[in-house]
């Protein structure tokens, strides 16, 4: 065991060491150092837990405020940063915008691409005694032939359904099933179109609904809502047919016909 004296202590404390052990302790007697009172710890100082700055009267505040900002300057207009930046879109991005919207209009305008007339109200269709709703779809996209057409434009009520009569005669005996009826839009009639709604009733309402599969607007090329598909049957339906049972889902109306025909 060793003894050794340490500067620090006056007294001459005597520290025992441990030869064996290759653990370093410098720590280790620290306690018996505390309670002979060889060390002196710092005197604490007892710190109020309130926070010192509330006891201060508003003019207190500011004084300190102003003592505070003692030299401080104001930054000048032109360094300051704005409070919301304004973000624009880059050129190149805004003209490809641009030329894009304005390609889409050339094109409705010239064309008529991006113009779908079954979104409008002017557009009709409907099907006979129990005819799936598609069969109007595709009436007005073309699917069908167009074998015969007749115009009635500029005609009045009566000539017009005179007209009308003798074609849908005609078309049956010469078994012609795809027509197009030209009637007109009625855009200088005071209220709505008269040709366009007596042909609707003429086809649904008539002795001619019997052979009538489905109708629908026409396509742009072919007079769009100024004309009007009609797909006939080539034999007229029967009664045991048109006595189906009312769940059928074709049969929707009084008069056992599927009409669409918006704003009406």
């Amino acid at each position: 065991m060793v003894l050794f004296e340490s500067p620090s202590l006056r007294g001459g404390l005597e520290m025992k060491v441990k030869k064996s052990t290759l653990t370093y302790f410098p720590f280790q007697e620290i306690k018996a150092l505390l309670q002979s009172r060889q060390i002196q710890l710092p005197k604490q100082t007892k710190r109020s837990g309130g926070n010192p700055m509330e006891d201060l009267t508003p003019q207190q505040e500011e004084k300190l405020f102003y003592e505070a900002m003692e030299g401080v300057t104001p930054i000048p207009k032109a360094n300051r940063v704005g409070k919301g930046p304004k973000i624009t879109v880059p050129p190149q991005f805004r003209e490809k915008e641009e030329s894009e919207a304005l390609s889409r209009l050339i094109h409705l305008i010239q064309h008529g691409k991006g113009f779908n007339l079954m979104d409008t109200q002017e557009y009709i269709e409907g099907t006979g005694y129990h005819i799936h709703p598609d069969v109007a779809r595709r009436l007005h996209r073309g699917d069908f032939s167009i074998q015969a057409h007749i115009d009635l434009h500029g005609l009045r009520v009566e000539k017009a359904k005179e007209a009308f009569e003798e074609f849908l005669k005609w078309a049956v005996t010469h078994n012609k099933r795809g027509l197009l009826i030209i009637h007109g839009r009625g855009l200088s009639s005071p209220s709505e179109p008269v040709l366009k709604k007596k042909v609707v009733e003429w086809l649904t309402h008539g002795p001619w609904r019997k052979w009538v599969v489905a109708y629908s607007s026409a396509r742009k090329c072919d007079g769009g809502l100024g004309a009007t598909y009609v797909l006939l049957r080539g034999h007229p339906v029967t009664k045991r047919l048109r006595q189906r049972p009312k769940s059928s889902s074709a049969k929707l109306n009084p008069h056992s016909f599927r009409e669409k025909e918006h704003g009406s």
